[in-house]
């Protein structure tokens, strides 16, 4: 059997006692999210077009195939990449604080604490993405979430990602960067406490069984893990990118967001722009996954650490 990957030992399942240096974790983090953001981005940013998209009788974007069509019909391919920076400058933080907060968290959460077999996981999954949506997830969410909503005003206002900050900031209060905070907490908290949870369980049957588990399996584990944290907690997605649009003043709140799409749109519109997310997180996390185990192992030859 193949030694077990090493981003299934730090990013997934450290071991007993000891865990991959800080330094490397974040280094290998911050590329690896890099690179999914700019392979993977369309993806995000037709499911937030989707999602911003109010229910009417003859909507601008049929399907997220036409939305893509559309947008780079009037905007130009690179149209499909607007409030990228915000994410790419992003990844490296993010990574730090997820990877970071991970692994101190579930060595607090000893053998003994657990409640069921991975529970560890689960829990320290949900703790780190509860610390990233607190540090950095949130301000970076909302920006994007405008430079994308911007897009689609007759004459956009943001000419890009400092002159977005600075504009929210001197109109709204910095205040207003925290927008949709609940629902973004509660979003990257269940993301990665099912995917965590998810891929050990996955990564556990496999060692368990005496099957190997290299590359390839460690990006099929992270897609099905992927997966399932968007049937999970897509609703929460959608109150989240309202909440963080050009139009969430109507909106009391968050609970009040989410009672308004369910009343005036219907139930099934929770799981609008499911299909680019479904292809971007998948992609996301397999990507990840995968390409932090080939940084650390070729980190490691080189950062010779204990």
């Amino acid at each position: 059997m193949e030694h077990t990957s090493a981003v299934t030992v730090t990013a997934a399942a450290p071991k007993e006692g000891g865990s991959k240096h800080p330094g490397k974790a974040v280094i290998a983090g911050g590329i690896s999210g890099a690179v999914e953001i700019l392979v993977m981005y369309p993806t995000e940013f037709v499911k937030t077009q989707m999602q911003l998209q109010k229910k009417q009788t003859t909507p601008k974007f049929q399907s997220p195939i036409h939305c893509a069509r559309v947008v780079v019909q009037e905007k130009g391919f690179f149209g499909l990449y607007r409030g990228l920076s915000t994410l790419l400058i992003g990844s490296v933080p993010k990574a730090a604080v997820r990877f970071a907060a991970f692994e101190e968290f579930r060595k607090l959460l000893q053998p003994g604490q657990e409640l069921f077999k991975g529970s560890k996981n689960f829990g320290a999954g949900l703790l780190a993405g509860i610390t990233e949506a607190l540090v950095i997830v949130t301000p970076m969410e909302m920006v994007k979430t405008r430079l994308i909503n911007d897009q689609n005003s007759a004459q956009p206002r943001y000419k890009g990602l400092a002159h977005c900050v600075t504009t929210v900031a001197r109109e709204e209060g910095i205040g207003a960067l925290y927008k949709g905070l609940a629902p973004t907490i509660v979003k990257q908290g269940s993301n990665q406490a099912v995917r965590f949870f998810v891929f050990n369980q996955i990564k556990d049957y496999a060692t368990a069984n005496n099957y190997s588990f290299g590359p390839a399996q460690s990006a099929l584990a992270g897609a099905i893990a992927g997966a399932a944290s968007v049937a999970a907690n897509n609703p929460i997605d959608v109150v989240k990118t309202r909440m963080q649009g050009l139009e969430a003043s109507q909106y009391k709140n968050s609970l009040d967001c989410f009672f308004s799409i369910l009343r005036k749109e219907g139930p099934l519109y929770f799981y609008k722009g499911v299909t680019p997310r479904l292809a971007r997180v998948t992609g996301d996390v397999a990507i990840v996954f995968t390409l932090y185990d080939i940084i650390t192992k070729a980190l490691d030859k080189v950062w010779i650490t204990n």
